[in-house]
C-alpha cells in the first residue's frame, strides 16, 4: 500500500516536472521568460487572414513580442488583435504593422516595419492600424474573374473578326482592292512622269522665271512707292481737298435753295418758266444773241455797224443774216 502511493506521487512529481519543463521550453524559444515585462498594443485592421493566437510579432525581422488575442469589432466590419510587446523594444508611432506569412504555405506573423522613426513612442493600451493579410484565395478569384473576361474578350474578337472576313475579306472586296493598288501604282507613275516635266520647264525657264519674279519685285516696290507719294500727295492737299468739297457742298445748298424758290414762284425764274410768252421772247433773245456772236466771229464789228445795200428782188446774200425780232423798227 505504501509502495503504491509513493509511486504515484513519484509519477505525478514527474508528469509536474515534464509539463513545466516544456512551458520553459515554449517560453525560452519564443525570446520570453517568466519574468519578462510587456506592454501591450492593440492592432486595427480589415481581415486577420490565417493569424493564430499566440503568432509572433517581429520587428525588423526580430521577435519583439506574440498575438496575445483576436476579436472581432464591435461593428462587426473589423478584426481587434492583441499584441504583447516585450518592454525592452521601443516601437514608434509611425511604424507600418503588416500580417505576413512566412514562405508560400508558412504561419503567418505581424511584421512591425520601422520608417522614420519620428513619432513619439508606442505605450501600453494605444491602438495602431494594420494593413490586410496576403489573401492567396481572393487573388485566384479575382484572376478567376478576369481569364473569364479575356476569354470573353477572346471570343467577341473572334465574332468580329469573322464578320470583318465574311464582310471586307470576299473575292469581290480584294479584287477592288487589287484594282485599286494598280490604279494607284499608274496614277504615282503619271505623277512622277508630270514632276518630271514640271521640273524640266522650270529648269529650261529658269532665266525668264528668274526675270519675272524680279520684274515683279520691282513692281511692288514702285506700287509702295506710288502708295506711298500718293499718300504724301494727299496729305498735303488735305486743306485744299477739304475746302473743295467744303465749296461743292455750299454750291449744292445754293442750288437747292434755288430749286425751291423756283418751286415756290417767288424769282425772275419762276416767273420766267410760268409765262409762255416771256419764255419765247427769252428764247429769240437768245438765239439772237447766238447769231450776233457768230457775225462778230466772221465779219467783226465794222461788218455789223455797216448796212450794206439791199440787194436786187430775186438775190438773197446769204453771207450775212441780220437780226430779227418781234416788232423790229429797222426791218
Amino acid at each position: 500500500m505504501r509502495k503504491t502511493r509513493l509511486e504515484l506521487k513519484v509519477g505525478l512529481f514527474v508528469a509536474v516536472g515534464l509539463i513545466l519543463l516544456a512551458v520553459l521550453m515554449i517560453q525560452f524559444s519564443k525570446g520570453k521568460s517568466l519574468f519578462s515585462q510587456t506592454y501591450a498594443i492593440t492592432m486595427n485592421t480589415q481581415n486577420v487572414g490565417g493569424l493564430k493566437n499566440g503568432a509572433n510579432v517581429l520587428l525588423a525581422g526580430v521577435t519583439v513580442g506574440n498575438v496575445r488575442g483576436i476579436d472581432l469589432g464591435q461593428a462587426g466590419t473589423n478584426v481587434l488583435i492583441r499584441l504583447e510587446i516585450l518592454e525592452r523594444y521601443v516601437i514608434y508611432g509611425d511604424a507600418k504593422f503588416v500580417i505576413e506569412q512566412s514562405g508560400f504555405l508558412g504561419d503567418q506573423y505581424v511584421a512591425v516595419i520601422p520608417t522614420a522613426n519620428a513619432a513619439p513612442p508606442l505605450k501600453d493600451g494605444d491602438e495602431v492600424f494594420g494593413e490586410a493579410p496576403f489573401n492567396l484565395q481572393e487573388v485566384a478569384r479575382d484572376a478567376a474573374g478576369f481569364l473569364q473576361r479575356i476569354d470573353r474578350t477572346a471570343r467577341d474578337l473572334n465574332e468580329a473578326l469573322a464578320v470583318v472576313r465574311k464582310v471586307m475579306l470576299n473575292e469581290q472586296t480584294l479584287s477592288n482592292l487589287a484594282d485599286t493598288a494598280v490604279s494607284l501604282r499608274e496614277s504615282s507613275a503619271e505623277a512622277r512622269v508630270t514632276i518630271g516635266n514640271v521640273n524640266s520647264l522650270v529648269e529650261s525657264n529658269r532665266e525668264v522665271i528668274g526675270r519675272a519674279v524680279s520684274n515683279l519685285v520691282v513692281f511692288s516696290e514702285g506700287l509702295n512707292d506710288f502708295a506711298g507719294s500718293a499718300n504724301a500727295l494727299i496729305d498735303t492737299n488735305t486743306p485744299a481737298i477739304n475746302d473743295s468739297i467744303q465749296d461743292i457742298r455750299d454750291s449744292a445748298a445754293s442750288l437747292k435753295k434755288l430749286l425751291q424758290k423756283t418751286e415756290g414762284g417767288d424769282n425772275l425764274a419762276a416767273a420766267l418758266l410760268s409765262d409762255d410768252e416771256l419764255a419765247t421772247q427769252v428764247s429769240l433773245i437768245a438765239s439772237n444773241l447766238s447769231v450776233t456772236s457768230s457775225n462778230l466771229n466772221s465779219k467783226g464789228l465794222w461788218g455789223i455797224l455797216w448796212k450794206p445795200k439791199q440787194p436786187k428782188p430775186g438775190k438773197s446774200d446769204s453771207t450775212f443774216e441780220p437780226l430779227r425780232s418781234p416788232g423790229d423798227p429797222f426791218r
